[in-house]
């Protein structure tokens, strides 16, 4: 039995987690949930995350719900797998931005954009903003590639490449130059193959 276990439904945003798991290359379990089933709001599941969402991630005795924070945990757990940028390294603060940039930002604008409110919302209301400011920081952020930390891959890019990937694929997000050659990238990466192919396989059974 691994020290790592992911309660995953697939696909869902714990794909992003299973992704990250592959990049640390530790072993690790998977607790295969169904959404269909209402297996995420059985009291077994609602005792680890009493949301009733996946992601939930167990390390031995310690349990991180929510995908940045999991990855963020994962990175500084396992630095040599070097996704992290460590603590009082001047970089981190960056880091950090673009970790919480995803779930703070980018998902709320794409979301929005795509179930669109009866009545538009004060920009002051919104924590991203808007969406065009959104996506044209993020496309100044991946244009200079490879990565958001320069030649760095951290865990950063799994919380934001996820979500650009998926919104590209799902003409969410706009097909900007930026965005296709960093979504490309996020795509040649082993680690991404090898989750893509295992979440394949279990949303098959």
């Amino acid at each position: 039995m691994a020290d790592l276990t992911l309660y995953h439904a697939s696909p869902s945003r714990s794909s992003v987690t299973l992704w990250m798991l592959e990049e640390l290359g530790q072993p690790y379990d998977i607790k295969l949930l169904s959404l269909e089933k209402g297996e995420n709001r059985q009291p077994d599941y609602l005792a680890i995350n009493p949301m009733g969402k996946v992601p939930a991630l167990r390390h031995k005795d310690t349990v991180v719900t929510e995908v940045a924070a999991i990855c963020t945990y994962l990175a500084d757990e396992f630095p040599h797998a070097g996704l992290n940028v460590p603590i009082g390294t001047p970089r981190r603060g960056v880091y950090l931005k673009w970790l919480f940039f995803g779930p703070g930002c980018l998902e709320p604008a794409v979301i929005d954009r795509a179930a669109p409110r009866k009545e538009e919302a004060r920009r002051a209301m919104l924590g991203y903003g808007d969406f065009d400011t959104t996506m044209n920081v993020l496309a100044k952020a991946v244009e200079k590639g490879p990565w958001l930390m320069g030649e760095q891959f951290t865990a950063a890019d799994v919380v934001i490449g996820a979500n650009l990937r998926w919104g590209v694929l799902f003409k969410m997000i706009p097909e900007r130059p930026e965005f296709t050659a960093y979504a490309a990238r996020i795509a040649a990466r082993p680690a991404a193959q090898r989750a893509d192919a295992k979440d394949k396989a279990m949303a098959s059974r």
